[in-house]
């Protein structure tokens, strides 16, 4: 999975950072955006293979960002992990709306954050090489 690039939005910055140095660890590159705007300018020009993104943030919530994400041809397919704090739950319906590959609570390990980053990026590869 080296050289995969992953995009991590959250408008808490300890979260970002502990996430990054996780990531970066395991041989990825991490951008990282605080605001739902910011991250949605990054993906269209940086298109990155995988983003993480917190529900709750300012300017634009992780839900907008992805519904705007998938009406741009070149970031509709990006794969999304969504964090979400505990009293925010996202129905099925709304992840399966917008694609979302995974969600994971507050507060999440970043080990576990980081096998479901593999999982699905391993499972897009499968699917692409078919």
């Amino acid at each position: 999975m080296a050289d995969k690039r992953v995009l991590v939005v959250d408008d808490e910055i300890h979260i970002v950072h502990v996430v990054a140095i996780k990531l970066r660890n395991n041989g990825y590159e991490v951008m990282s955006a605080d605001n739902g705007v910011e991250a949605l300018e990054l993906a269209l020009s940086e298109k990155p293979d995988i983003i993480v993104t917190d529900y709750q943030m300012p300017l634009m919530t992780g839900l907008e960002l992805v519904g705007n994400l998938r009406q741009h041809e070149q970031t509709k397919g990006i794969p999304v992990i969504m964090l979400t704090a505990r009293s925010f739950a996202i129905s099925q319906e709304q992840q399966d709306e917008l694609q979302i590959s995974g969600c994971l609570s507050k507060p999440f390990s970043p080990k576990e954050l980081l096998e479901n980053i593999e999982d699905i990026l391993y499972q897009k590869e499968l699917v692409s090489d078919s």
